[in-house]
């Protein structure tokens, strides 16, 4: 191997670490994140339970204890809406991270790989050919499998989509239902 290919695969190396270590990062930082939130809504939803049984037991009547039920049912419908945003988001922003990085280092690895299999095909000895076929259609496999990635990725941030705007729309007549609840349990 003479030694301009070495520092070819070198460099392809260092690229390749350099883009693990973004994917990492990437991937540590969302963890942290999504921990933080589920910390967070965790924390919240049990001082709001805590707080909301002690109401419940001052309750002095059933219909005291009717308003509250609706009146304490309302908010919590609000958060899980907002934390299921807060996670789609979050999962939105990774995935576009990831995306990006991805495409960008890949576009760059096929034109170096085509490169590198272009040279190679031109001073291979008898034989080589079949190498650089071969080569090829590893890239071509790749490159079909990093399309089918893409679109599983895609697939997966339209369905996180699809099912915040159910819980959204879940929510909506919740609400209206618990308001009306409360009105009527106040009369």
């Amino acid at each position: 191997m003479s030694n301009p290919n070495i520092e070819q695969l070198a460099a392809a190396q260092k690229a390749n670490i350099e883009v693990m270590t973004a994917l990492l990062r990437t991937a540590f930082n969302g963890v942290e994140r999504l921990t933080a939130l589920n910390m967070a809504a965790s924390r919240e939803f049990f001082n709001n339970t805590v707080a909301s049984t002690q109401q419940l037991m001052a309750a002095k009547d059933a219909n005291e204890v009717a308003k509250l039920n609706s009146e304490l049912a309302k908010p919590g419908v609000e958060k899980l809406v907002d934390y299921s945003r807060s996670v789609y988001d979050l999962v939105s922003e990774m995935q576009k991270e990831i995306t990006s990085v991805m495409e960008a280092q890949y576009s760059s690895f096929t034109q170096n790989a085509q490169s590198a299999v272009e040279k190679a095909k031109s001073s291979a000895p008898v034989g080589g050919d079949v190498f650089a076929a071969t080569m090829q259609s590893m890239l071509g496999a790749s490159t079909k499998a990093f399309d089918q990635m893409t679109s599983m990725a895609k697939q997966l941030s339209d369905i996180a989509e699809a099912n915040l705007q159910a819980a959204t729309k879940v929510a909506a007549p919740v609400k209206s239902a618990t308001a009306a609840a409360a009105k009527k349990a106040g009369k």
